[in-house]
């Protein structure tokens, strides 16, 4: 009897062993069943619920844009300072230049005012688009290792040239004061006029940032696009130097009509603005953006490899 209770002590034991063996295998089984049906990443999965990812890593491109602010204006001595620096100096020559050498007239409103908020807008597009450029080849080691929609990349370089242009106002509002300009109720859709800023800012920087990524080649191409944009742009002049079919054709560049509708918006109505170039501004801001986005979509897949 001692030894048929020790053998059933002993098979107890080891029938207990067994289902907790048993019982642990199962739990690993079911938790890495549910693990692989989280992690596993599947092509058709990601390229059908993309729009939704890009919501859900919404975190990530916070983070990103922060990431370039302090990049931006790490061990600076002047800091901040220098958003307004830049603008300053491209003022005060344009302005000595086109007051003194080559007479440019903006109406009633001083050319000094005028230049000012040319500048300042055009300068939100340059730095967005130039950044934008060199986004994702400055990220290829984060491309290269992990999974997130790399439209964010370019779409986060917006934030440091947003926050120039933010700092930047401050000589606007400087300038006004000096030269007794108050704006009226119009300057309320100030804001609408930097979104389409802002719109052919993420277009032209989706474009760019892909070609970069396939041609290397771009990178010397976004300084000289960025240089003859600024003088085909309404910055140091007024767009109502075109008449007719060529002011409609000029229209068709996208930051025409955002610094005409922005100086309209600021300085109560006294710099005209062509309302048929606007909408037409509109128009080619929204298919630039649209293109870029297909055409960043399609290339997307190739960047690792290209990268």
């Amino acid at each position: 009897m001692r030894g048929i209770g020790r053998f059933y002590r002993i098979s107890e034991s080891c029938v207990t062993e067994r289902a907790r063996l048993l019982l642990f295998l199962y739990f690993v089984t079911s938790r890495l069943k549910i693990a692989m049906e989280e992690l596993i990443i599947s092509a058709e999965h990601e390229e059908k619920n993309y729009w939704r990812n890009l919501w859900s890593y919404r975190e990530l491109l916070y983070f990103l844009a922060w990431r370039d602010i302090l990049v931006r204006y790490k061990q600076t001595t002047v800091g901040v300072a220098w958003a307004v620096i830049r603008p300053v100096i491209n003022i005060v020559i344009f302005s000595t230049l086109f007051q003194k050498v080559i007479p440019v007239s903006f109406g009633t409103v001083p050319y000094p005012l005028s230049l000012t908020a040319g500048t300042l807008l055009w300068g939100l597009f340059a730095s967005a688009f130039s950044d934008a450029g060199n986004s994702l080849l400055a990220s290829s080691n984060l491309i290269s290792k992990i999974y997130f929609p790399r439209l964010l990349v370019p779409a986060s370089t917006l934030a440091v040239g947003f926050v120039d242009f933010l700092i930047s106002l401050a000589i606007l509002a400087v300038l006004m004061i000096w030269y007794h300009v108050i704006p009226d109720v119009r300057i309320l859709t100030a804001p609408l006029f930097i979104l389409l800023a802002l719109t052919a800012s993420l277009g032209a920087g989706f474009w760019m940032s892909a070609l970069t990524v396939q041609y290397r080649d771009f990178r010397f191409i976004a300084p000289f696009i960025v240089q003859t944009g600024f003088f085909v742009s309404p910055v140091i002049y007024p767009s109502d130097k075109f008449h007719g079919f060529e002011r409609l054709l000029y229209s068709m560049n996208p930051m025409a009509g955002a610094i005409d509708g922005f100086r309209w918006a600021v300085f109560h109505g006294a710099v005209p603005v062509f309302w048929p170039g606007v909408v037409i501004s509109i128009y080619t801001s929204l298919v630039l953006l649209i293109t870029a986005i297909f055409h960043f979509r399609k290339t997307e897949k190739s960047f690792v490899d290209m990268i």
